[in-house]
């Protein structure tokens, strides 16, 4: 616990109480322009795929439409400068002390919009002016400038295809460059509970090439969409050496984890997306560089496959999770509730 948390918490509590006296809303703040500068520094930190799920629903509350192509017109060049794992090989630690975010921020500022109005009531780009002086310390090469990215690969690459037709994401700079464009066989496993019981099972039929594909953990099916995305390598894998594998699923996964895994797979299983109709042995190609993830099925297996479904039951009948399941949007509309989208002034009851 770095003595600098503390501090910062204290000085965001009196900076609220400050920007409630100014009556600096967050309506005065929040544009695209502000969102695209905070998906311009999500790309150069090489931040978590979850990011792509927040900043769409942050986008929604405040009436601005972001779509997952967006993140790919906005993010195009823009390299990962920040020297952390799993992208890199430092800490957190180690960024802080190179400037942290001020610091990349100063190397952004060609693709920034500088004139955006920031909570501390200043511009960006008067902040970072004021920053100046102290973004960068003795630990430079933990925050690269623009020419000698940490890594060629993005952040973020977003993929569609029969198999993701909504969209899903995977973090190429995390992932293994050989994986990138890969054709295996898939193994399906329906839920966590049956993948838990039987990954490490010596007798599994996996090999190195295998693509391993969990369906259940998508908003509506887990429900909550945890992180169970990053799938375990059988044990049997390990010990001959594999250390990546193409993973797939419509869970999410923890920004610190490392691995070749397609994530947040939209429409989820549980709706009746093309991951639920996924079988063990089907083939299942990734190119990432042609953003495209499919199953090697015709339209028409698909479709007799899709006659055969049928829906899994919802996890709960009552209470919050029932209105959950029922307003919940899918991954690529941000996991918000439905009824809570629009930048629209609260409206408070008639008091009589």
């Amino acid at each position: 616990m770095d003595a600098a948390h503390p501090r910062m918490c204290a000085a965001s509590g009196e900076r609220i109480v400050a920007m409630v006296w100014e009556d600096l809303k967050p309506s005065c703040i929040f544009s695209r322009s502000a969102v695209d500068n905070g998906i311009i520094a999500y790309m150069a930190l090489g931040g978590s795929t979850n990011a792509a799920i927040h900043t769409i629903a942050i986008a929604g509350r405040g009436g601005v439409e972001l779509t997952l192509d967006d993140f790919m017109k906005v993010g195009a060049g823009i390299p990962v400068l920040a020297d952390i794992f799993p992208s890199g090989t430092r800490l957190m630690e180690d960024f802080y002390y190179a400037g942290g975010l001020p610091a990349l921020l100063d190397q952004l500022k060609p693709h920034l919009a500088l004139d955006c109005l920031t909570v501390t009531g200043l511009s960006l780009g008067e902040n970072l002016a004021r920053c100046a002086a102290s973004a960068r310390t003795a630990n430079e090469t933990a925050i690269r400038p623009l020419d000698q990215p940490v890594t060629e690969g993005a952040a973020l690459a977003v993929l569609r295809g029969n198999l993701a037709p909504n969209g899903a994401v995977i973090k190429p700079s995390a992932a293994s460059p050989h994986l990138l464009k890969h054709r295996g066989r898939a193994l399906v496993f329906d839920s966590i509970a049956e993948m838990n019981a039987s990954i490490h099972d010596p007798d599994l039929d996996v090999d190195a090439d295998t693509v391993l594909v969990l369906r259940g953990g998508g908003p509506i099916g887990a429900p909550g969409m945890p992180e169970w995305g990053n799938l375990p390598i059988p044990k049997k894998l390990l010990a001959a050496g594999v250390r990546d594998m193409l993973r797939i699923s419509d869970a999410r996964m923890s920004g610190t984890h490392y691995g070749t895994c397609v994530l947040h797979v939209s429409p989820e299983s549980a709706v009746g997306g093309p991951l639920a109709l996924i079988r063990t042995g089907d083939i299942i190609e990734l190119d990432v560089a042609a953003g495209s993830i499919n199953v090697l099925l015709s339209e028409q297996e698909l479709a007799q496959r899709r006659g055969r479904w049928q829906a899994p039951p919802l996890p709960r009948q009552r209470g919050y999770i029932r209105l959950y399941v029922e307003h919940v949007s899918q991954a690529d509309k941000g996991c918000d509730f439905d009824f809570l989208t629009g930048f629209e002034t609260p409206v408070e009851p008639s008091i009589f």
